[in-house]
């Protein structure tokens, strides 16, 4: 067996931009800025006016070391090749040939600058794919690290290197012109400025120098003491001001012209990777390893700059990640940088961040700094529930090492202003030096209250719209650290289980110190996770077994063991059938509970942290160690039929790849011939015919509309109605006129009358049949193709059609070959597979007519049997395909409320 008989892989959310420098295009024909950033083995384009995103690159073989673009191509580099991309995902051309991966690109006119890891300099011929120059540089001297074009210059590029040193190169006689001063600091960035002949460098030790290539001169220095340089753009609108960008996510407006600082801000809590000014606009974007991509605009009083859009996701791995609602749209995750962030399975364009955990959060939004000396621990834990959404907070979150629980409101995208913690319990703990946290967490079906269990053994309710302290349950609940915790759905008992295997029962509201019934497991408790509507908990165990407990009969009533490692984290499926778990030794489980068998399995090679299942059960959401994303896999058994047998727990299970951010995505396909027009500007003219028939294969209906077809059949009854109460009023004849001649002279045309000369008026006919106009088409027809007789009868009207095809029986001048041919020629439509539905519609009300004569004639009844199986082939195509879109539409039913 290969990969998941349950599950398909089908695309990453959350995924922004990483350490590569992105780059951005202008696309004349659109008139838009694209944005092309890279998250690892593929790239996303954005538009710049809405940061939509527009289309998705493909897989590329290893991770892409570098990107860049022209006018044309959007170019990216990985495993020593370098591919040419236009439209964002046709591949135009591939350089091979570079000796290690190629960190530098540059295009150049006709012609692809690159440097790889070997400081070898190739020079490629875009469109004939061929090395056109190669320079070999010893790594001793100079070890390039920065390349650019000068404008003007032409046929020369500028090198900057990893010893301070900066080369003029001629790439069309393979000489060097001019080697600069030593600048005594690596080249980090080489910027062209708006003036001829200088060039921005930006250096290792934070220098950022102007220098004039012509007369090897400095002309400005600046200095940012907050690290290197990773960054330089220049203003084109206008203004005289340079941008820079450092590793501390710092980015400085320059004055040129008073030679000082006009604004800082922080954009970034990581490096500032990119950093370009949009041409002649008060716009600039940044991306950085934080995962997000901002785009900043220049109206601030104080001609600084403020944020106009982001996207962005988690900076740090995924811990914890649960669906939101019922109609599984949207995916709630706290990630390691203590941000709780929201994902919808459909668009990307609703994604939103509900910020980032901190003990003072007024004040970190008074200072608007990313170093926030009051952020808290990530989240391991939260629980959230929508039946008090929009009244107060609605979900709540425990953190590493803390013992107070956040509460966070998804209706306001907010964190709260609640930190739970018990006062009388805080005093208990420090008389007794224990430091105590939050370890599982659970809030009530109606959205009041929220449980929360410590390291200490105590369990604690909290109401969730005041903050109050309500009740403790034990003294405490348990010996041991609390594990798990959970709420009935009616609010009468709630549930708790220590890590030293014992699971206790508790009245909600009355008698709260003692416990109502106990469980002993076999080994220590690691987790809880309940199905609410089932009554249903499965306990993971230390031993890597998993328990499933019923709630109202107080038994273990299902054990599954077959993980080999510790058990990180397990769900239910929407209809409690199946257990899904997941575990550090890189599998995930489906356990189908009612046979207690398990049902597939499959191997990643990361291990999964964290797991949630879909309400409508179509995805599986997964999150990963040192992944920043969220990985979706579609659940196959609601749009095909699957097979299911038992499998052996213990076998090795089949490896499968990660979803890739490619798989599902919708990324409109553009020709070569539109996407050269697009790029070039021209003027788009696009002409398609519909053929008349895709594919032989399929099922094609009819161009006419449906009342020509569906009417047909009840075309007596529509007479009927139609029939007027009234009799019909005859018109009076018209006046008698002879026609005449336009002329001067008035002249009767007689052209129309008999000439008695041209012998009898007596019109004898080719043959004797009566047969109607289809009939003698029919007729003649006999032997070879009926596609005449099929193309007349399709141009016929519903009253025609009935009248063609009731005039084929012997009783109406037709005949019993007639109506032979007739349902040869419905059969040589139903095999073409074209005008299907005329077909059946044909075939009805010849049924239906002639169905007497048809049951006395032999050859009649042995080609019904050829036409009766004909008709079943094709019905098997349309009703794979008919239930297939059920299937799909019954999912997207869930999602019409978004």
């Amino acid at each position: 067996m290969s990969g998941s008989v349950v599950f398909r892989r089908n695309r990453a959310l959350g995924y922004v931009a990483n350490h590569i420098p992105a780059t951005v295009k202008y696309m004349k024909g659109r008139k838009i800025n694209i944005i092309v950033t890279c998250i690892g083995r593929s790239l996303h384009a954005y538009e710049c006016k809405h940061f939509r995103l527009i289309s998705v690159g493909r897989i590329h073989p290893e991770d892409i070391t570098c990107i860049s673009s022209d006018n044309r191509y959007v170019y990216s580099a990985s495993a020593g090749k370098i591919f040419a991309w236009r439209a964002g995902n046709q591949l135009f051309h591939t350089y091979t040939g570079h000796g290690g991966n190629v960190h530098l690109l540059l295009p150049f006119g006709q012609h692809l600058v690159a440097v790889d890891e070997a400081n070898v300099v190739r020079v490629w011929d875009i469109e004939g794919e061929s090395v056109y120059l190669e320079i070999p540089f010893a790594a001793e001297p100079f070890r390039i690290t920065a390349v650019t074009h000068p404008a003007t210059y032409i046929n020369k590029i500028l090198f900057g290197s990893e010893q301070g040193l900066l080369q003029l190169w001629n790439i069309k006689s393979g000489k060097l012109i001019h080697t600069f001063q030593s600048l005594q600091s690596r080249v980090v960035v080489l910027e062209q400025a708006p003036a001829v002949d200088v060039v921005a460098v930006g250096l290792q030790n934070g220098d950022i120098k102007l220098l004039n290539l012509k007369f090897d001169e400095i002309l400005m220095e600046f200095r940012q003491d907050w690290g290197p340089v990773t960054g330089i753009s220049f203003r084109t609108d206008g203004h005289p001001i340079m941008i820079t960008s450092s590793t501390n996510g710092e980015v400085v407006s320059w004055d040129l012209e008073k030679k000082k600082i006009v604004n800082q801000l922080t954009a970034h809590t990581q490096s500032v990777v990119t950093l370009k000014c949009l041409p002649s606009e008060p716009l600039f974007v940044s991306t950085s390893p934080d995962n997000s991509l901002k785009m900043w605009i220049f109206d601030m009083p104080d001609g600084g700059a403020r944020l106009l859009r982001f996207r962005e996701g988690h900076a740090a791995p995924p811990l914890c990640v649960r669906f939101h609602g019922a109609t599984g749209g949207n995916i709630l995750s706290a990630g390691e940088d203590s941000s709780l962030r929201v994902f919808n399975t459909i668009t990307e364009k609703i994604n939103r961040s509900l910020g980032r955990a901190s003990y003072n959060r007024k004040a970190v939004k008074k200072n608007r700094k990313y170093e926030d000396v009051h952020l808290m621990a990530p989240i391991v834990q939260f629980t959230s529930e929508v039946t008090r959404e929009k009244e107060w907070d609605s979900i709540a979150a425990i953190h590493s090492g803390l013992d107070l629980v956040t509460t966070w409101s998804y209706h306001s995208c907010k964190m709260g202003e609640l930190k739970l913690r018990p006062k009388a319990l805080d005093e208990q703990h420090r008389q007794r030096l224990l430091q105590v946290e939050a370890t599982c967490i659970c809030l009530t079906n109606c959205g009041n209250f929220v449980v929360v269990g410590y390291s200490s053994g105590d369990v604690q309710r909290f109401n969730v719209q005041s903050g109050l302290h309500r009740a403790t349950y034990g003294a405490p609940a348990h010996e041991t650290a609390v594990r798990g915790v959970a709420v009935d759905a009616l609010n009468q008992y709630v549930i708790s289980g220590g890590s030293d295997g014992s699971v206790k029962f508790w009245n909600f509201k009355t008698n709260l110190n003692t416990s109502i019934g106990r469980i002993r497991m076999e080994d220590g408790l690691t987790m809880f996770r309940a199905h609410r509507e089932s009554g249903m908990i499965c306990i993971p165990l230390e031993n890597f077994i998993l328990n499933i407990l019923d709630c109202e009969t107080k038994v273990v009533v299902r054990k599954f063991s077959g993980h080999r490692g510790p058990i990180t984290d397990c769900c239910f499926s929407p209809d409690s059938r199946w257990l899904i778990s997941a575990s550090l030794d890189g599998t995930i489980k489906v356990w189908d509970i009612p046979s207690a068998y398990l049902i597939d399995h499959f191997k990643l090679e990361v291990a999964c942290v964290s797991l949630t299942m879909s309400p409508t059960g179509d995805f599986l959401a997964t999150a990963h160690i040192d992944h920043l994303g969220i990985f979706l896999w579609t659940n196959k058994t609601l749009f095909d039929h699957v097979s299911l047998r038992a499998l052996n727990p213990t076998s090795e299970a089949p490896p499968v790849d990660l979803p890739a951010a490619t798989e599902g995505a919708d990324v409109a396909q553009l020709d070569e011939e539109f996407a050269r027009a697009l790029d070039l500007g021209e003027e788009i003219t696009i002409t398609y015919e519909t053929p008349h028939q895709l594919d032989s294969s399929l099922i094609t209906m009819s161009t006419a509309t449906s009342n020509r077809w569906q009417n047909i059949f009840h075309l007596d009854l529509l007479k009927k109605r139609a029939k007027p109460r009234a009799p019909v009023k005859m018109e009076k004849n018209a006046p008698f006129f002879l026609p005449t001649i336009p002329g001067l002279e008035f002249k009767f045309d007689l052209s129309a009358a008999a000439n008695p000369s041209e012998g009898s008026k007596v019109i004898i006919p080719k043959d004797f049949s009566n047969f109607t106009t289809f009939g003698k088409i029919l007729n003649d027809t006999a032997g070879g193709s009926f596609q005449p007789a099929i193309e007349h009868i399709v141009k016929l009207g519903p009253s025609m059609v009935n009248f063609e095809i009731k005039s084929l029986s012997p009783d109406a001048a037709g005949s019993i070959e007639l109506m032979h041919l007739f349902l040869a020629m419905l059969h040589e439509m139903l095999e073409s597979n074209v005008n299907f539905e005329l077909a059946q519609s044909f075939l009805a009300v010849f049924l239906r007519e002639h169905a007497d004569t048809v049951t006395q004639s032999e050859p009649l009844r042995t080609m019904l049997d050829s036409l009766m199986e004909a008709q079943e082939r094709g019905w098997r195509k349309v009703e794979q395909k008919l239930l297939y879109g059920l299937g799909v539409v019954g999912m997207l039913r869930n999602y019409a409320s978004l």
